[in-house]
């Protein structure tokens, strides 16, 4: 940038001294005048840029490996070519890190970066709030975001973030523990039954899950709906008043195989204390052989701190089809996952802004994420495919491909305010605990849903 303005700069120089050489009547003062311009112009552009710092709040505790270390990465890329630039990270768990969130809306000082789901119960009071900073749809115009992705991130016309990953619910297995167990992947839901019977009688977990965050639950729950009924939209009708929780016999149904689950202990022992850390990690280290989880762990396959064996042995399929229900292996809950948000307040909006654009190019995120298996990208990343993709990467490509329907949305209460997405998630964990009858869990649906469409 300072090198073509030294040329500019000496050409233009070049050309004046031209210009005075011919023009005799030119004053010496004028010259003066001129030279003094030029020093100026020159003294202000080799002037070294203020410095800034602008934080980054992030939900990637883990900096070592996956998106946690991508952001480093894109982080440490920008500051060398912006030495002026300081780049601060907060990093929290999930949980965490919406209670976090909450205490900088109330206090109206977000970080300068932010991380954010693209749903209405997340986002959309924080666009309306005017918490996030308005961005220019035109200059995005060639990051060939997936067409759609950029719709939870936009309200009333206007944008206000950027996706950075596709999300689709996956049942994870441990390749190994099955086959020395003798044992097939499950393929419909008795066979999940039979396959957890079975290695609870060998004194393994059958499938980690994360009920502490309760939100897992609440889409197991929907997974189940939706393989029962092989309708998307049902759940949704439900929410929005079109049917109602109690009225749907798929919906009862899919509560009841809940808690079947549960008293198969298909789930890890105390599993309504495990947060995502504890569950992640008893798959991880072979002591469970499933795991109810996103296609955000596709980095599993390549992370060095597992085991070699373990990285091996991961597999991803969809969650199993029901014998009798509607739902095929291709209906997928499938979804734009998290993105990014800059601060409507941040003192450096502009500057955090540009470093946004430069997180979120395509030879920066897109290209990282896949090429590190970080996570799946919202941005076509066909061309960085290597035909080196580890088993992860390639079965989860595969099973995006093959989705039939997909649900559009997280879970069935993410499209709402955010008092039903709490509500959804804490009626969702009573019933996978028991605390709660189906029929019960049901009409406190009903009742949630209605309050929230009054508001």
């Amino acid at each position: 940038m300072k090198s073509k303005f030294i040329k500019k700069l000496l050409s233009s120089v070049l050309a004046l001294t031209i210009v005075a050489s011919m023009a005799a009547c030119g004053s010496s003062t004028e010259s003066a005048d001129s030279t003094a311009a030029v020093s100026s112009s020159v003294a202000e552009e080799s002037k070294p840029a203020e410095p800034v710092t602008l934080k980054i709040f992030s939900t990637s505790p883990d900096r070592a490996t996956g998106v946690g270390k991508l952001e480093d990465d894109i982080a440490a890329k920008y500051k060398a070519e912006n030495p002026n630039v300081t780049i601060e990270f907060e990093a929290l768990q999930d949980e965490p890190y919406k209670q976090k969130f909450k205490a900088y809306t109330a206090s109206n000082s977000l970080p300068d970066i932010f991380m954010v789901w693209g749903q209405s119960a997340f986002f959309g009071p924080v666009m309306k709030g005017g918490y996030a900073a308005e961005l220019n749809t035109a200059d995005y115009a060639d990051y060939k975001f997936v067409n759609g992705t950029l719709d939870g991130y936009s309200q009333d016309g206007k944008l206000y973030g950027l996706p950075r990953n596709l999300d689709t619910m996956l049942l994870l297995y441990n390749k190994a523990m099955f086959d020395d167990n003798g044992l097939k992947v499950p393929t419909t839901y008795a066979e999940l039954l039979e396959v957890s019977k079975a290695f609870r009688a060998k004194g393994i977990a059958p499938l980690a899950m994360t009920g502490k965050d309760k939100w897992p639950l609440g889409i197991l729950y929907q997974d189940l709906v939706l393989k029962l009924s092989g309708n998307q939209k049902l759940i949704y009708d439900a929410m929005d008043g079109k049917t109602t929780f109690a009225a749907e016999a798929d919906l009862l149904k899919a509560a009841q195989m809940v808690q079947e689950m549960a008293d198969a202990k298909v789930f890890q022992d105390a599993f309504t204390a495990s947060d995502y850390g504890a569950a992640n990690n008893l798959f991880a280290q072979e002591k469970a052989a499933m795991y109810y989880m996103g296609s955000w762990t596709m980095n599993m396959a390549g992370d060095t701190n597992f085991s070699e064996h373990f990285r091996q042995n991961v597999g991803a399929t969809y969650f199993p089809v029901i014998d009798g229900g509607k739902g095929t292996a291709g209906d997928a809950l499938a979804w734009c996952g998290a993105g990014y948000a800059v601060s409507e307040k941040s003192a450096n909006k502009a500057e955090a802004i540009k470093l946004l654009n430069y997180m979120m190019k395509p030879e920066n995120s897109a290209k990282l994420s896949w090429e590190t298996g970080a996570q799946v990208p919202a941005q076509d990343y066909s061309a960085f495919m290597t035909g080196k993709e580890n088993q992860l990467q390639t079965q989860i490509t595969a099973l995006i491909a093959s989705a039939k329907t997909t649900s559009a949305l997280s879970c069935w209460y993410d499209n709402s305010t955010p008092a039903m997405k709490t509500d959804g998630e804490n009626l969702s964990q009573k019933l996978a605990a028991k605390q709660l009858t189906p029929e019960q869990f049901l009409a406190e649906c009903d009742k949630a849903a209605t309050a929230a469409r009054g508001k």
